[in-house]
């Protein structure tokens, strides 16, 4: 996981890079990014793994989990295009595991305590705090990066599940394989194509570190409760602020902080609470059914 939060920092910095210095638009940018980690990436899969794969008990719930997860990616790459500084940004996707929790409780019908409750209402008054919708500084972009949470949670829950069977090499490979039709499809009519080494040389970094990132969390959930793994995660907030610092210079406000620290405290709440249920066991119960 901390490897993930790395690799996902450089690739922020470097996503926001290229939008910022060389025009290239989300579409554009999400097509290069996740078709050069395809390529790259296949390769390296080993004999009879796409057979595992294409074997697997999950198809249907991997073509979902991609398609939530491309709506995401879009919003979040969106946000860097615009720009969303990476603090703020990063500091909302933090949401993510309180959507699932009010997910679980209106959709799943789950039974959510009052405490529960109230540890998302916090996080989300963190939320709040970081985005000041109340400021003369607030821009409608700045709710991207909720927007991306949002489906990030749900992506979530699904490699969550697939991982009780499915190796990681087999959910990467159906996230980078399922992805390049939506691609194409968001970056093709406004396709930007680089003219000069800078921009490609960082494209295809972002597209190596994407293989990399996605198969370290996958491996992450697959060996680790996510009680253990989330702590790990939020490195992920003073990782991509010393990004945005040492390349752009942005230096986040005092608020920050105090907002993170809500939202960090909510998640590690609600994620110890998930634990002592263990929805995995339960949804595969409800499968099994």
């Amino acid at each position: 996981m901390m490897t993930a939060g790395l690799t996902f920092a450089i690739i922020n910095t470097s996503l926001q890079y290229l939008g910022i210095n060389h025009q290239i638009n989300s579409g554009s940018a999400v097509l290069y990014q996740y078709g050069i980690a395809l390529l790259l990436f296949v390769p390296l899969i080993k004999k009879g793994a796409i057979r595992t794969a294409m074997s697997s008990d999950f198809r249907l719930l991997h073509v979902l989990r991609v398609g939530v997860s491309v709506i995401g990616i879009q919003l979040w790459t969106w946000a860097l295009a615009y720009p969303v500084p990476i603090w703020q940004g990063i500091a909302l996707l933090m949401t993510s595991p309180l959507f699932a929790t009010i997910g679980s409780g209106l959709l799943l019908r789950e039974s959510v305590s009052t405490v529960r409750w109230f540890a998302t209402l916090v996080g989300f008054a963190g939320a709040m705090l970081i985005l000041e919708p109340w400021s003369d500084a607030f821009m409608w972009a700045s709710l991207l990066p909720l927007g991306a949470a949002f489906f990030w949670a749900s992506a979530s829950l699904l490699t969550k599940f697939t991982v009780s069977r499915d190796t990681p090499t087999t959910i990467v490979f159906y996230l980078l394989v399922l992805m390049l039709p939506f691609d194409l499809i968001f970056g093709l009519p406004h396709l930007v194509v680089p003219n000069t080494w800078q921009p490609w040389t960082l494209l295809i970094l972002i597209g190596m570190l994407t293989a990399i990132a996605q198969w370290a969390i996958a491996k992450a959930y697959s060996v680790a409760d996510a009680s253990f793994v989330q702590p790990f995660d939020h490195a992920k907030l003073p990782l991509n602020v010393l990004g945005g610092y040492l390349v752009f210079g942005w230096v986040p406000p005092g608020q920050l902080w105090i907002g993170s620290a809500m939202i960090i405290t909510a998640v590690a709440f609600v994620t110890h609470y998930e634990r002592r249920r263990n929805p995995i066991e339960v949804l595969w119960e409800e499968h099994d059914k």
